[in-house]
């Protein structure tokens, strides 16, 4: 749970990604891919996924979970990606023709509640897709009626604020020049799953069961490897929901802050790698 006066991130809701938020993941892709690409990659070592098997990837965003997965089941295996954002949908539909994938297919619907061709699946996988439902436990119920009876979900969510410094230290530096809405604990949004007592009883309460967890942390790449300062800023700025509400803020406030983000982005940067700031990440696995 968020301790008081944790800074957090604004509120986000299934509708916010079909809109401005999905729209803002699509014109940052490659930050945003290549920030947390270190979690996506630990999430796919620890599910292991086989030849043949069948999975659907909820929340897939820009894809790139889905068509490493795609890679990894064939042949004969396929994927089905799930976003609520027309905009991703389309442009990852895109991306997997351009990269000659058949075997992964993408539709845009609420994964809280649709019930695609197809069912029943092997295997369910989100890489930070999970955290955003508005009622957990009916849509995670919905998730375990896409799986075969000891089917596996894996899941990727961030752990508590304090423990990722890349996206707390940023948003501290924002809530000393703007107001930002006060943090909800277990509401959804990037940090709804950090209490993993939380995450097991909304998981049992829809019928999964056996769920186990690692943590994986170090380092990312702020806005992608060897990333600049100025590209870290631009990142933040234009990608992230504390970063865009300066927008309003007036001139002389919003440079006052970039500058004091440039200046912590620039105290993290190492020229051969890029803005390097830590993470961590729980790795979930249960079972239908």
């Amino acid at each position: 749970m968020s301790a008081p006066g944790t800074p957090a991130a604004l509120p986000a809701t299934a509708q916010d990604w079909a809109g401005e938020m999905g729209q803002r993941w699509l014109a940052n892709l490659a930050r945003f891919e290549g920030t947390i690409a270190p979690i996506g990659e630990a999430l796919l070592v620890r599910a292991a996924y086989q030849p043949g098997e069948r999975v659907v990837d909820i929340g897939c965003g820009g894809g790139a979970t889905s068509l490493a997965i795609a890679q990894s089941v064939a042949p004969g295996g396929e994927v089905l990606g799930i976003d609520v954002s027309p905009d991703l949908v389309a442009a990852t539909t895109r991306r997997a023709a351009a990269d000659g994938m058949t075997n992964a297919r993408f539709l845009c619907a609420d994964a809280a509640s649709v019930v695609p061709d197809g069912v029943p699946f092997d295997r369910l996988c989100s890489r930070f897709g999970s955290m955003f439902f508005a009622d957990s436990v009916p849509a995670f119920a919905n998730l375990r009626r896409l799986l075969k009876p000891g089917g596996r979900i894996d899941l990727a969510v961030w752990a508590a604020p304090a423990e990722n410094p890349w996206m707390i230290g940023p948003m501290q530096i924002v809530r000393h020049h703007i107001e930002l809405p006060a943090p909800v604990p277990r509401a959804p949004g990037p940090f709804a799953f950090e209490d993993l007592a939380y995450l097991e009883e909304i998981l049992t309460a829809a019928g999964f069961y056996g769920m186990g967890a690692e943590a994986t942390a170090g380092l990312l790449s702020v806005a992608g490897p060897r990333s600049t300062p100025s590209d870290a800023l631009g990142f933040m700025l234009e990608g992230q929901s504390f970063g865009t509400a300066l927008t309003g803020a007036g001139a002389g406030v919003r440079e006052q802050a970039s500058e004091a983000l440039l200046a912590l982005f620039a105290h993290h940067h190492q020229p051969d790698r890029g803005v390097m700031m830590g993470y961590k990440a729980w790795l979930v696995t249960a079972w239908a």
